[in-house]
Formats: structure tokens, C-alpha cells, sequence
């Protein structure tokens, strides 16, 4: 399973392969003449991780199993729950004097 990466706009989401997105934005083949393509599930679904699926969207994609996507679901809990802790201590840190 690929790593998951916080974006800019705080969205949890599998680490982008950069070699597979030149591909795909550079190639005679878009998303949607994949679609069409018979390729298995798992196929798919690893196909979704490396080219930066969110997490949230992940889990409505028809091919990805039950299984897989709460695997993922739990390792981004845990991302955002260390961000909130990261966050808290930060916050909860006294000011200094100025």
C-alpha cells in the first residue's frame, strides 16, 4: 500500500508516484480509457493509491475492497490523530514574554 500524505488543504491521501502521473498526463491514455481496459481490482485499486487518490474518495471507488480501505482508513486515523496531538501541545506551549 503506498504511503498517505497530508496535502496543502489538509486532505489525508496516498503519495502521488510521479512516474505513473507522467504517464498518465503525458500518454495516449486518460482515466477514462483505462476504465474501459480489463484489468482486475486490486489492479485498480493500487492504480487509485499511485496516482494520489484522498483516502475519503478511495473508500466510494467500487473495486476497492472492504478490507483494503479500512486498512488505509485506520493508518490516516492515526495521522490525524498525531496532527491533533502535534497540534495540542503546540497550542497548550506558554507564550513567551515579548
Amino acid at each position: 500500500m503506498q504511503p498517505l500524505v497530508r496535502d496543502p488543504d489538509g486532505e489525508i491521501r496516498f503519495r502521488i508516484n510521479r512516474i505513473v502521473r507522467v504517464l498518465l498526463d503525458t500518454g495516449p491514455l486518460d482515466l477514462n480509457s483505462l476504465a474501459l481496459m480489463p484489468f482486475g481490482d486490486d489492479e485498480r485499486s493500487q492504480f487509485a493509491q499511485l496516482i494520489g487518490y484522498s483516502v475519503s474518495r478511495f473508500g466510494e471507488l467500487g473495486y476497492v475492497s472492504n478490507d483494503a480501505y479500512e486498512t488505509v482508513s485506520k493508518r490516516a486515523g492515526a495521522i490525524a490523530e498525531k496532527q491533533r496531538r502535534e497540534t495540542a501541545t503546540c497550542d497548550s506551549e506558554p507564550s513567551k514574554p515579548g
